[in-house]
């Protein structure tokens, strides 16, 4: 890819620590601070930011000890610039673009409330172990440009695709990052993708009424395409976390795939940069249109093709760590064992027991299988 800086897609950002010589861990914290609320997934933010966390000597790899002022305490947390722990395990991320440390649980629900936490809730958190998590960190460590020129087309920038496998109608479901949030600065370029596509009908899976409000008022805003959509009532602001195992997330999207189904296609399926919470729906389409794992796996995988150049052939152990995303996806699908052969799971079965989880009934199902296939 011309311009691909891969120094920037697998480097780790390590801040060097304040303290010379060893870390102390006895001696290492942030003392007592203020928590924040994520409002978009319902997290804790610790309030410092991402740079003044690292500037204190932390850095991704390491072990942490974090102790709220109610007394609930974890120890050993790992401290990520990205999700990388298994499904419901806790970490501390420093995630590129937000602006606070987060303390979550991958693919979870919010931590907020989990923890009881109210506007002054106070938290410390503590080294506990320097580098402990380094090499599963230096494994799965990605950052992406959000410069155009660092791509080589729009379609590759803007992570935007037909969605293809099993009996799912051609140009029917698209995916994407978002048309109008820009803060990487992809609106504008995948609003112009959306608009050649044809697209007649999206599933806005991250952002509620207040959020996109926001977007159209800001200065930068330039998705007039889309904006007809939305005005049209032809957008779901569906404002999901990345918790699809909740029954929330299940009758949240299950209520979402009706409602597109009435409606005329081609349809996007978008969150923030297409990846994660739009793998899933986009999982569970192709689970619905008779696709293989291995066309789920596929089509997830593009991804991160296009954001950071990874494939199976030039980075495999990358390739195999990030597939472990989608290969949770088809086991929670399926309620099948991690690890289980893929030949012997149910696709369909599972993403129709999953619809019905979401409160839809059998004909319900039927009609949204039929809008994907035609059948």
């Amino acid at each position: 890819m011309k311009k691909r800086i891969m120094g920037l897609l697998i480097a780790v950002i390590m801040i060097i620590p304040l303290v010379s010589g060893c870390v102390n861990a006895d001696t290492l914290t942030t003392g007592s601070v203020a928590v924040l609320r994520d409002e978009e997934f319902g997290n804790v933010y610790i309030e410092p930011t991402i740079e003044e966390f690292n500037a204190m000597g932390f850095s991704f790899g390491d072990s942490l000890n974090i102790s709220f002022d109610n007394g609930k305490t974890f120890n050993d947390i790992p401290y990520y610039s990205g999700y990388y722990c298994p499904v419901g395990s806790m970490l501390a991320c420093g995630y590129p673009g937000y602006p606070h440390v987060v303390i979550a649980r991958n693919y979870g629900a919010g931590t907020w409330e989990e923890f009881e936490m109210t506007e002054s809730s106070r938290v410390t958190v503590t080294l506990n172990e320097k580098g402990k998590y380094l090499a599963v960190q230096e494994l799965y460590a990605l950052q992406y440009s959000d410069d155009r020129n660092d791509y080589d087309s729009d379609v590759m920038f803007s992570n935007f695709r037909a969605v293809k496998g099993g009996s799912l109608k051609d140009n029917l479901i698209y995916r994407s990052a978002s048309p109008c949030d820009n803060q990487h600065l992809r609106a504008s370029c995948t609003n112009a993708l959306t608009e050649e596509a044809g697209i007649r009908f999206v599933l806005n899976l991250s952002d509620n009424e207040k959020k996109y409000t926001a977007y159209t008022e800001a200065e930068d805003f330039n998705s007039a395409y889309y904006d007809s959509l939305y005005r049209e009532g032809k957008v779901l602001l569906l404002g999901l976390n990345a918790n699809y195992r909740a029954e929330t997330f299940a009758k949240i999207i299950s209520e979402a795939l009706l409602t597109m189904a009435e409606n005329d296609g081609p349809c996007l399926i978008h969150c923030v940069e297409g990846k994660d919470r739009t793998g899933f729906v986009c999982a569970l389409i192709l689970a619905l249109a008779d696709g293989t794992a291995q066309e789920i796996i596929d089509d997830y995988m593009i991804t991160y093709y296009n954001y950071y150049g990874v494939t199976k052939e030039k980075m495999p152990e990358r390739y195999a760590a990030v597939q472990g995303n989608v290969n949770d996806f088809i086991y929670f699908l399926c309620n099948a064992e991690t690890g289980t052969a893929f030949d012997g799971l149910d696709l369909k079965k599972g993403a129709e027991d999953y619809l019905t989880l979401g409160g839809l009934d059998a004909d319900g199902i039927a009609r949204i299988e039929e809008y994907l296939t035609g059948k």
